[in-house]
């Protein structure tokens, strides 16, 4: 699989240039999260104070997506994605005021801006991949993509916990301002031009949007990947809550806790893809449907028995086991939608996906939130890995059911 990985950076200068950007990207906002939510525990000591700022982070994203898709199917999606990068590095570097001026309100606002350029860019990465690659390649880039996304979460969280413990909170906003920069930059060296053909139509918003909500009601299979996203978020929006409580409060490990918990959450999300991409090649459309069900029972199950643990190390290696599903299951389903979605909806449709997933994880977040200050954060993780599961179960019944027929392509 190296092997695959490193043949397409080498041959494909234009991938290697948006591999370089987020790789670089990520990392840097995963300092800021560490930060941020570590900040806003000490601010107030109080659980509910951190979801406030986990919603402050996903609502925006919720409500841009949208507008984020018809964008990218309107406009060359290499250039949108330049702009939310450099928006996005103003904003990280503003999180400096915090600093100054302790605010919780100050915290939830820019926690807020840095999300409303986010969906332009990461609807507009996975909506360029078949513009970059094709066959096995795509699928190649596909997992690549995913994995380097979570390789950059166990780096990011493992790296900004220790950096915010050694250096303080200023360094992690001042790295993760950089590090957008630098993706833009990357960004600016791919050549060509991005933009979808037969694509959403000016003063058409609206129109083009509901378009896209329309391709996906009347296919089965993509409609039911995008609901299996908010099945996983029912339950998946609470963890990144219950990270930052299991690591400070019920493990009193402190940041550097927080950032081992999401570090090899993200360990196990990169091995998942490396599954992924193995799987992807090998089933059988038969068997890739009792795969994601399969995925789905492990990623609940296994996340279940995380909250449960007596020991912090305990905890890590159910939440790796759990991860591991998770990585394998998005890396399928994501390859699913880059091979059917036609290249004309495919910025609505990869924004829609992502805003119905955003949906569901800001519920489960004001719950969890609300929850932890009524109830044991270990109850709260036990239900929401209970939801979680839930998913396996609905998937299967549509299986067998026979309504994910197989898909044909655009």
């Amino acid at each position: 699989m190296e092997v695959q990985f490193l043949a397409l950076l080498r041959q494909n200068p234009n991938y290697r240039s948006l591999w370089v950007g987020q790789l670089v990207s990520e990392t840097g906002y995963h300092f800021n999260s560490i930060a941020a939510l570590s900040l806003s525990l000490h601010l107030t000591g109080s659980g509910s104070t951190v979801g406030a700022v986990m919603i402050a982070r996903t609502l925006p994203a919720i409500l841009v997506a949208p507008m984020a898709g018809v964008y990218l199917d309107r406009l060359d999606r290499r250039r949108v994605m330049m702009a939310s990068e450099l928006f996005r590095a103003a904003i990280a570097l503003s999180f400096l005021l915090i600093l100054e001026w302790p605010m919780t309100g100050l915290l939830y606002g820019l926690s807020a801006l840095l999300m409303v350029a986010t969906p332009f860019f990461t609807a507009g990465r996975s909506s360029i991949l078949p513009d970059l690659a094709e066959g096995e390649q795509l699928h190649t880039a596909n997992a690549m993509t995913q994995t380097t996304s979570w390789l950059t979460l166990s780096l990011g969280t493992m790296m900004g916990g220790a950096a915010v413990a050694a250096f303080g909170y200023g360094y992690a906003f001042v790295f993760n301002s950089a590090a957008f920069l630098f993706s833009a930059w990357s960004i600016s060296r791919m050549r060509g031009t991005f933009r979808a053909e037969g694509g959403a139509k000016k003063d058409e918003g609206v129109k083009e949007f509901l378009d896209g909500l329309r391709l996906l009601w009347r296919t089965p299979l993509l409609l039911a990947i995008a609901l299996a996203g908010v099945g996983w978020a029912s339950g998946g929006g609470a963890a990144q809550i219950l990270f930052t409580l299991f690591g400070e409060v019920v493990f009193k490990a402190g940041p550097g806790g927080v950032g081992i918990i999401w570090g090899f959450a993200g360990v196990g999300l990169v091995l998942g893809g490396i599954v992924g991409l193995r799987a992807g090649q090998a089933l059988t459309f038969a068997q890739y449907k009792w795969a994601i069900a399969g995925c789905f029972f492990v990623i609940g199950g296994a996340y279940m028995a995380f909250t449960q643990m007596g020991t912090m190390w305990g905890a890590v290696g159910f939440i790796t086991l759990s991860r591991i599903a998770m990585g394998a299951n998005n890396v399928l389903n994501r390859s699913m939608l880059l091979l059917y979605v036609p290249d004309e909806y495919r910025g609505r449709v990869f924004a829609t996906v992502e805003m119905l997933m955003n949906v569901s994880m800001m519920v489960s977040m004001t719950a969890a939130a609300v929850a932890v200050d009524h109830y044991p954060i270990r109850l709260v993780g036990l239900v929401a890995g209970g939801m979680t599961a839930v998913t396996a179960v609905l998937w299967t019944w549509a299986n067998l059911a026979g309504k994910l027929p197989p898909l044909q392509k655009g």
